[in-house]
């Protein structure tokens, strides 16, 4: 029987060999360490976790809640915009809480997109980027990743010659899975652009507050920007708040009407006290925020080090909490998927191929700091000997084609 419309336009799932793999792994009673998902391993704060506890089981929060978000929450991210970048947001017009910024993604395809329109968008880049535009029926037009004079060049050459002229802009800064960042000169010519050529700029600032030396921008402090520009960010990695599903989309007051009206008929936002809880988050002390930080940072330079001395050459991400790798030699002939999957079989450790993440992200493998630096040098140790043998190791690969 043929698949659905929207199942058709999503390929097989590329992480799925690797999870495989894992799980095969791990009921041997491999000791796995687990780099793959961007999943933070840190305890949400404490004053956030005794925020939930005093809110929880009360009739007046356990009833259905605010599809755009409670009044206060929104008042927060208006303030923590104020804080951060100073941007100054109508926290009713201008700021829609989500479930996550990937649902928030997700559901501004389905409110922009048309059958056929176009979207431009980096590569490689998060899947939903990709993924919540070709479900709502658009089509995508790939551009390189870095902020640079080649991301304008290509999409100068992506407005010229695509048919229908692109829409939208998809940006990721600091990017998962690449870890590069833009600075703001970069976005007063993208927004320049956006202007010029009439298309909207849609921005994943999820990262914003991970960092190791400069603090990302946001595309949002561009004069002007919030004529074309929407921005999500996240609690799940500020805040180390990932299963709790809270973000936001702020900006452009079409744009979040439209998200707001998406959302109204398809959820009633997440659950009360966990608004509560993230309200008490961004309006709280930011020490918590300073220490993720700096345990990510040690993270970091521990990978590099650590890695670095095993023979594989890491370069150290500026952002993010990921590090993207090039496949070591020899063995880049097999693909970021066959090597990922070789890793955890032959090394116990489990990294994201970069295929996963868009044709141009083949070669690379995202490494993410989401183990404790002690297991990130059992996992550089674990790899120096799988590197040792990796010449007389390849002639006994059995192609993962074959395994199947």
């Amino acid at each position: 029987m043929e698949d659905f419309y929207r199942i058709r336009r999503l390929p097989p799932y590329v992480f799925e060999e690797v999870n495989r793999a894992k799980a095969t792994a791990r009921n041997g009673g491999a000791d796995i360490i687990d780099l793959g998902m961007g999943n933070p391993d840190l305890p949400a704060p404490a004053h956030v976790v005794d925020k939930i506890k005093e809110t929880l089981g009360k009739a007046r929060t356990d009833r259905y809640s605010a599809s755009k978000g409670i009044p206060g929450l929104r008042r927060a991210q208006a303030a923590y915009y104020a804080r951060r970048f100073g941007v100054k947001l109508n926290p009713d017009t201008q700021i829609v809480s989500t479930l996550g910024s990937k649902e928030g993604f997700a559901n501004v395809a389905q409110a922009l997109t048309a059958p056929g329109d176009v979207i431009i968008v980096p590569n490689p880049t998060y899947p939903i980027h990709v993924f919540g535009f070709l479900m709502a029926g658009g089509a995508i037009r790939a551009v390189p990743v870095e902020a640079n004079a080649a991301f304008f060049g290509a999409l100068e050459r992506a407005i010229k010659h695509t048919i229908p002229k692109p829409i939208a802009i998809v940006t990721c800064y600091p990017s998962n899975p690449t870890a590069c960042v833009a600075d703001l000169d970069f976005y007063r010519d993208l927004v320049a652009f956006a202007k010029r050529h009439n298309v909207l700029l849609l921005s994943d600032l999820a990262y914003a507050e991970v960092y190791f030396d400069e603090p990302p921008p946001s595309l949002l402090q561009v004069p002007g920007a919030m004529d074309v520009a929407v921005e999500f960010t996240s609690m799940s990695k500020t805040y180390s708040m990932p299963g709790w599903r809270i973000g936001f989309a702020v900006g452009n007051e079409r744009i979040i009407a439209a998200l707001a009206r998406v959302k109204s008929y398809l959820d009633y936002g997440a659950f009360t006290p966990i608004q509560v809880a993230a309200t008490a988050a961004l309006n709280g002390p930011d020490d918590c925020i300073r220490e993720m930080r700096a345990i990510y940072k040690k993270r970091r330079d521990a990978l590099v080090e650590s890695f670095g001395r095993a023979g594989w050459l890491v370069p150290s991400p500026r952002a993010s909490m990921f590090a993207w790798a090039p496949i070591p030699e020899p063995f880049r002939t097999l693909g970021s998927v066959e090597f990922a999957t070789l890793l955890v079989e032959k090394a116990s450790v489990a990294v994201s191929p970069g295929a996963g993440f868009g044709e141009h992200g083949e070669g690379h493998v995202r490494i993410a700091l989401v183990e404790n630096e002690q297991r990130i040098r059992q996992a550089a140790r674990n790899v120096r000997r799988f590197l040792e043998t990796g010449p007389e190791m390849l002639h006994n690969v059995v192609p993962l084609a074959t395994r199947r």
